[in-house]
């Protein structure tokens, strides 16, 4: 048996006026998607438990089966593992975004959470220089980490962890007071962004993009705060061995704590120009020697948090066509499969921001309830149907056939 789940981050949305009262999941042209839940099992699924916050790393826990009740300790640990950077039992890690700040009427704004989507190889100087000089050249305790565009990583040496931080996407377009780190130990991470504009301000980096009328990269902004879970693997769990196709160090590092094989796919930006058609290859080349594969694309995600209705309706067709579509094409060599299409939670571009209301999901394969009715892979049908699972686990286990 082959197990296959396909993430589309953040493509649950709103009804619009500007799509005649239809999601973008109702208006979007899914044949792929609506051929799964036409011929198997739809309904809603609770990825974001009460009591935490509607973020990709909880809701991509609960898909995965982990109870973000018994494991989720933050998002900065698990981009951490991505990225091989290992944390002691008393350091903090934090996720450190390269930001483009403003002056508005209220004060500074959150211009751009991304700094205009920066390249990895732009984002590779500042985040070396921000080391040299309030980093570990600094002889202080942070340590600042490269990722991948936008997203890296801080590590607070036997730092606290009972403070409180915003994620940046939340507030785009709005002033960042009253949204900075407080609590315990936040003077000294508000101290270390507004230093971090000093060294960023005339930085050749941002220099050269701004000469390109491009964003620049002004400053950076702590979230995510956290310290290293312990997460028993998914053979332990469910006994599958698998891999985790992904273009954000979350998903990556919560397949390291998995124990999934992570595929480097090139060409996965993690947006809109993603090279989906790769990641859909890659996904059953790897099923050839493992049981089970996770691909999840962040392109819908992103589109929502920028507001672009255009650009979220492209990612979901694009998803559905070449991701779906393809992996749908391509299990029929295997024999017996089950194939689970879900979304994380809805970014409504309207909000630009996630909400933690339950995600349609879609399950056929072997095993699965039988679909006998025509059925749009969409907020709207899925909720028609009455099926509403809140167990992650139980979820879980009885895709894996337990």
């Amino acid at each position: 048996m082959k197990y296959v789940i396909l993430i589309g981050d953040g493509m649950a949305d709103e009804p619009l006026e500007a799509l005649g009262g239809r999601t973008v999941l109702e208006y979007a042209e899914t044949p792929n998607m609506d051929a799964v839940a036409s011929s198997g099992r739809l309904g809603l699924f609770r990825s974001v438990p009460g009591g935490f916050p509607p973020g990709s790393d909880v809701a991509n826990m609960s898909i995965l089966g982990y109870s973000p009740a018994r494991y989720y300790t933050g998002r900065a640990p698990l981009e951490a593992a991505s990225i091989g950077v290992r944390l002691g039992p008393s350091d903090t890690a934090l996720r450190c975004n390269l930001v483009s700040l403003g002056e508005g009427p209220g004060g500074t704004v959150m211009k751009d959470y991304s700094a205009g989507h920066i390249t990895t190889d732009e984002a590779d100087s500042l985040i070396k220089s921000l080391d040299r000089a309030l980093g570990a050249g600094a002889a202080g305790p942070f340590r600042f980490h490269r990722g991948k565009s936008y997203r890296h990583l801080v590590v607070w040496l036997d730092g606290p962890v009972d403070f409180e931080t915003t994620p940046p996407h939340d507030i785009t377009g709005r002033p960042v007071e009253g949204h900075l780190p407080g609590g315990e130990g936040a003077d000294e991470l508000r101290s270390l962004m507004e230093r971090s504009r000093e060294v960023l301000r005339d930085h050749p980096v941002n220099r050269e993009r701004r000469a390109r009328g491009l964003a620049t990269a002004d400053s950076i902004w702590l979230w995510g705060q956290g310290r290293a879970p312990r997460f028993p693997t998914m053979k332990e769990l469910f006994g599958v061995d698998g891999s985790i196709i992904s273009a954000v160090d979350l998903m990556n590092g919560l397949g390291v704590y998995a124990g999934l094989e992570v595929i480097d796919v090139p060409g996965a930006t993690g947006y809109i120009d993603t090279d989906y058609s790769a990641k859909a290859r890659y996904a059953l080349e790897s099923l050839e020697e493992r049981d089970f594969v996770c691909v999840h694309v962040e392109a819908p995600d992103e589109a929502g948090h920028n507001g672009s209705l255009d650009d979220k309706l492209r990612a979901v067709e694009d998803f559905d066509g070449l991701v779906v579509g393809a992996v749908r094409e391509g299990l029929r060599r295997f024999g017996a499969f089950r194939l689970l299409v879900i979304t994380d939670h809805p970014t409504p571009v309207r909000l630009r921001t996630h909400t933690s209301d339950p995600v349609p999901f879609a399950l056929c394969g072997d095993g699965s309830p039988a679909g006998s009715a025509a059925r749009r892979f969409c907020e709207r049908d899925a909720a028609a149907t009455g099926v509403v699972e809140t167990d992650c686990e139980d979820f879980a286990r009885r895709f894996f056939g337990g």
